[in-house]
């Protein structure tokens, strides 16, 4: 009798630990999936950015470009 109940009681251990081990399974797989969505959203928000500082260099440098041709221009006319 006493084996009988042992061998229930593993059972039933056994069973809590299956299903504590598929909840935390979807608990670890709905975490990933979270930080897998955030790291695409501040790759996107780097890209932006990243894409804006290079319009603004871009611009930056064209009026350099012009204000050294300017003065090149001036230069030349003295």
């Amino acid at each position: 009798m006493r084996k009988i109940a042992l061998v229930a009681a593993a059972s039933a251990a056994a069973l809590s630990l299956a299903a504590c081990s598929e909840a935390t399974e979807e608990a670890a797989e709905e975490t990933v999936d979270s930080a897998a969505a955030d790291t695409e959203a501040n790759m996107e928000a780097a890209g932006e950015s990243m894409e804006a500082a290079g319009d603004e260099v871009a611009e930056e440098a064209a009026e350099a470009a012009g204000e050294v041709e300017a003065e090149a221009e001036e230069a030349a006319a003295e």
